[in-house]
């Protein structure tokens, strides 16, 4: 049943109040139920769910339920009340004699009405509250006894206070709540009883369903009376809060139309005087920009386009504003502006050289790009460079003294983490906020068409449910078809031809090979120390010295000081480590010099101690004598070359082969090939055959916290294991390095420069490499070359006969456990010995 409170207040001179008014007095014609000699009445019981009707007060109530209709039926044929009671559970649809509060209402019913939905409606007034005492009859509709309950409240100041502010209240809410009619207040000025008050109250500002409820089951007029006044003071809360909402959005409103009017008031007086309004007035500006500036004929036609969009378009439409943000991205991108190239070679080689110290590849793929360019200037075409390496090893300073020497303008361009695909391509104008890609961005900042542009971090692209970046830079770096780039943004073809374009990497594998096939790789391997000391002098000191605060010659590191802080305080390819290193240094000298304490005038070898505390990188050291089963390779690193000692040991065993020291899966595949090849020469190293199955080989590589892998170790773990084999010790002066197949031919490896001055800087004295990398050495300083005897072999024969010694030393006996020698009867003991031997 549900309950609406606006028929009381209708205006009664309309037909719809009168049909109202007439149904009403119908009503009051009804008397209430005569008490019998207990107080108790006797009425039909109908069930109220979702509403709830007060004492006095008149309401529609609508009945689905027939229990309930029937009831009706049978008080107006009595022509008697009814007793309402309100349900505990409104979503019970049979409710028995225990689902009633036990306070409801005595009411007048009049006539039902059918709606169309199938429940039927009628107009009730109640009369007075009622105490549920029992249930005379539950079918075929319930009748119930009740006691009726008076109110009397002896009227003193407390009453009369209360009445008041429950008044004055009430009055503020109807002022505020524009559904309630003033005739209300009027109606609450002339009750005198403060029950019969709150109940008006409730009934007109209708709170939430338990708390009528709650109102309805509470007997004393006062309490009733105080519960109203506080609903009363949150009802006006809320209500001043909708007031001041709606105030300030109708005074917004008022704004907006007043200012229309105003802007169309001043549109019409400068027409008459023969001015045009700011917005016209931009538009011509913008369209005077559009014509005077140099544009592709596509790219004009479709800003002038736009422009006439925005022309035809209120200036507060929302989209005006992404017209214009267009319009401005055409006109500020470069379309035909470009710096004039500088093709001087000698000038170029000048810079390249006064801001880099070796690099001998890229340099001279640039200079080379340059003469070619300055014999045909029209040539288009323009390198895509990739410059690999470890970190800190100059790929992004090369790129901005390229730009140097060339005369062009210098942009970069962070790919580290982008895994959007808009990133690149931009979003479309479709989406709120929407801009051009990273390349359009960048290539807005350049302002030229022909800029130096630097991809840094290629290999650092990721790839998401976002799209594959680095699929769309396929088209940025493919010159047959970057010259028609397109952006999602801008919808236009952009040339990107003119461009050239540098991409940085860490290593090849993260790049796509389609991508990597688009591109030009120089490598930039790691520096020595020689390249790093000449680096240190001509670059880092000057700038550490300056940003210090230090004179130029106030200090003079000693060659012995940039060499312990190269090989003990630093473990890099680059050198920003050892630029930080020296620059602690200056830092704690410029501390001295500003505390006006006495300071050195030159750093040694000894006082690097002092400023940067202990050795924090330990180098593996050449063997000090001549051993059985322990060999030197050199090895590559990215931080440069290193010496690797291969150690074997043979114990009793069963023929098994163990490798540790964390080698990976080629190294470990070149152990067993040398292994194979040893076996299968037994009889020239005058090794017994059996011998391979009653020991364990274990092959160990120090540093076992260091991953180690590669073919390069092949012909050392070979020498080492004849050496073990055949007790023949291995020259401590000799390091090798050298791939090995099963027939003992030497193949060829890679970094054979970082390799041979590893040698060098551990003291040996000959190097053993496979004779196809006698190439190599071009790029190997003549110093270390002259100091090291390069020895170039084909076959590890050559290897062994170089690295081993010619008769065989007294070899050690395989070790075996106390347990397996009881077990075969031999008595190792000392006393045993003594046996024997006698």
């Amino acid at each position: 049943m549900k309950s609406s409170n606006d028929f009381q207040w209708r205006d009664e001179n309309d037909e719809f109040g009168e049909a109202i008014h007439h149904r009403t007095e119908e009503l009051y014609q009804v008397s209430d139920a005569t008490p019998d000699e207990e107080g108790l009445i006797e009425c039909p019981v109908i069930s109220l769910r979702d509403v709830v009707v007060f004492p006095h007060m008149v309401s529609p109530i609508f009945m689905v339920d027939e229990p309930s209709i029937m009831a009706v039926e049978e008080a107006q044929a009595a022509d008697q009340t009814v007793i309402a009671l309100l349900q505990r559970n409104s979503d019970q649809e049979n409710p028995g004699p225990g689902d009633f509060y036990p306070i409801g209402i005595e009411m007048a019913v009049g006539r039902l009405l059918d709606m169309p939905d199938g429940s039927s409606s009628a107009l009730v007034q109640a009369r007075r509250r009622v105490e549920l005492v029992e249930f005379s009859m539950l079918d075929p509709y319930m009748q119930a006894r009740a006691r009726p309950l008076t109110e009397k409240v002896k009227v003193n100041k407390e009453v009369d206070a209360t009445m008041r502010t429950a008044r004055e209240l009430f009055e503020r809410c109807i002022q505020l709540n524009r559904s309630i009619p003033e005739e209300a207040y009027l109606f609450a000025l002339n009750i005198e009883e403060p029950g019969w008050l709150a109940d008006m109250i409730v009934t007109t500002i209708s709170p939430p369903l338990e708390e009528r409820h709650r109102l309805l089951q509470t007997m004393s007029p006062m309490e009733r009376l105080k519960r109203v006044v506080k609903l009363l003071a949150q009802e006006i809360d809320v209500l001043e809060l909708e007031d001041t909402i709606h105030s300030r959005a109708q005074s917004e409103v008022d704004r907006t139309q007043r200012e229309f009017y105003l802007r169309e008031q001043m549109k019409a007086i400068q027409t008459e005087l023969g001015d045009t309004d700011p917005w016209s007035r931009e538009l011509s500006e913008l369209r005077s920009r559009v014509q005077g500036i140099s544009l592709p004929e596509e790219v004009q036609v479709r800003a002038l386009k736009e422009i006439d969009r925005l022309n035809q378009m209120p200036p507060m439409s929302p989209e005006v504003a992404i017209l214009r943000t267009y319009v401005d991205w055409i006109i500020e991108l470069p379309w035909m502006n470009a710096t004039d190239d500088n093709l001087d070679v000698r000038h170029a080689a000048e810079i390249l050289e006064q801001y880099h110290y070796g690099l001998p590849r890229a340099k001279e793929r640039i200079l080379e790009y340059i003469a070619v360019k300055s014999l045909k200037p029209k040539r288009s075409r323009q390198p895509i460079l990739c410059f690999i390496g470890p970190p800190g090893t100059g790929k992004t300073s090369l790129g901005r003294s390229i730009a140097e020497a060339l005369g062009r303008k210098f942009v970069r361009l962070s790919l580290g983490g982008v895994r959007d695909e808009a990133e690149i391509r931009g979003h479309r104008r479709t989406y709120i906020g929407a801009l051009p890609g990273r390349i359009l961005q960048t290539m807005r900042r350049a302002g030229t068409i022909n800029p130096l542009f630097m991809l840094d971090e290629i290999d650092k692209l990721g790839q998401d449910f976002r799209g594959d970046p680095s699929s769309a830079l396929l088209e940025v770096l493919d010159p047959e078809q970057n010259h028609a780039f397109s952006d999602h943004y801008l919808e236009l073809p952009y040339d990107l031809s003119r461009v050239m374009f540098i991409t940085t990497a860490n290593s090849f594998g993260p790049i796509p090979p389609a991508l990597l096939d688009r591109m030009e790789v120089i490598d930039f391997p790691g520096y020595i120390e020689e390249e790093k000391l000449e680096i240190a002098y001509r670059f880092l000191l000057p700038r550490q010295l300056d940003e210090s605060g230090l004179e130029e010659g106030e200090i003079r590191f000693e060659e012995a000081a940039l060499k312990r802080l190269v090989r003990e305080y630093t473990w890099e390819a680059g050198v920003r480590n050892l630029e930080r290193e020296i620059g602690r240094i200056c830092r704690k000298i410029a501390r001295l010099k500003a505390e006006g304490k006495r300071r050195p005038s030159r750093v040694t070898a000894v006082s690097v101690e002092k400023y940067l505390g202990p050795q924090q990188f330990f180098n593996l050291e050449a063997e000090r004598q001549d051993e059985i089963g322990v060999a030197t390779a050199v090895a590559w690193t990215e931080n440069g070359g290193e010496i690797m000692p291969v150690e074997i040991l043979l114990v009793e065993g069963k023929g098994n082969l163990q490798i540790t020291g964390q080698i990976g899966n080629v190294m470990q595949e070149s152990a067993q090939a040398a292994l194979s090849y040893l076996k299968s020469r037994s009889d020239q190293f005058e090794i017994a055959p059996d011998i391979y199955e009653n020991v364990d080989i274990h092959i160990h590589i120090p540093e076992g916290a260091i991953p180690k892998d590669g073919p390069s170790a092949g012909i050392t773990i070979c020498t080492a294991l004849v050496s073990a084999f055949t007790g023949r010790e291995v020259n401590k002066d000799v390091g090798m390095t050298g791939e090995i197949t099963l027939r003992g031919r030497v193949l060829p490896v890679g970094g054979i420069r970082e390799k041979v001055l590893a040698a060098h800087r551990a003291g040996l004295k000959t190097v053993i490499m496979p004779k196809k990398n006698l190439k190599d050495l071009v790029d190997v300083p003549k110093r270390a070359r002259s100091e090291i005897k390069i020895v170039p072999v084909e076959h590890v024969d050559e290897v062994l006969a170089i690295a081993l010694a010619p008769k065989p030393a007294n070899p050690p006996k395989p070790k075996r456990s106390r347990k397996k020698a009881e077990e075969k009867g031999d008595d190792q003991s000392p006393e045993a010995e003594t046996a024997k031997e006698a």
